[in-house]
């Protein structure tokens, strides 16, 4: 997985809920690429001091309640409807992906054509040399309408403390949910 073989995107500044201030973890940041319409890769970096949990690497496979501790998420609205998916990705490797009829209802797991592939540390570029922890998740997208698409990025950090913090790219409820609409704060055109 080379980020030489995607398209740019865009970098994205996340920022904490005002209620969840982090103790030692200065920034998170997500990059954006794109190969086409079906491939999304996000590389998610964590400027912080070594005090971040990071659950232990385990197989790759698909598991529930990641966002308990440090967890990356990516969520997908098709436009014209209520509708939307969430991924969910663990510095163990692990992964989630689920879609919603509507703001949190009708949860159910998502068939993807191929597994997320979820990189814990990979290889970091020498203008990076500040980030302190790296995640990069490479997902398919087939199993997601065509069209535009609203997009929501998050992280749920979680110290050596108990501290978590809740990093998004809007925080619009007074407590921190990321499946709250005005959190879907980028747009995808469609392809």
């Amino acid at each position: 997985m080379g980020k030489r073989q995607h398209l740019p995107v865009g970098k994205h500044h996340l920022v904490p809920h005002p209620d969840t201030p982090p103790d030692s973890v200065e920034a998170v940041d997500v990059e954006i690429y794109m190969t086409d319409t079906n491939e999304m890769l996000l590389c998610y970096r964590v400027t912080a001091s070594d005090e971040v949990v990071t659950p232990p690497w385990v197989v790759s496979q698909r598991a529930d309640k990641l966002w308990e501790t440090t967890c990356f998420e990516l969520f997908l609205q098709p436009a014209g409807g209520p509708a939307y998916f969430e991924f969910n990705f663990s510095p163990s490797t692990e992964w989630a992906a689920y879609a919603f009829d509507a703001y949190r209802s009708g949860m159910r797991n998502v068939d993807l054509v191929l597994d997320p592939h979820v990189e814990r540390d990979p290889e970091l570029e020498p203008e990076e040399s500040s980030v302190r922890f790296a995640l990069d998740a490479d997902v398919d997208l087939a199993a997601i309408p065509r069209g535009p698409l609203r997009m929501g990025l998050a992280a749920v950090i979680e110290e050596k403390s108990g501290r978590k913090s809740y990093w998004a790219l809007a925080h619009p409820a007074a407590k921190p949910d990321f499946h709250h609409p005005d959190s879907f704060a980028l747009q995808l055109p469609a392809e």
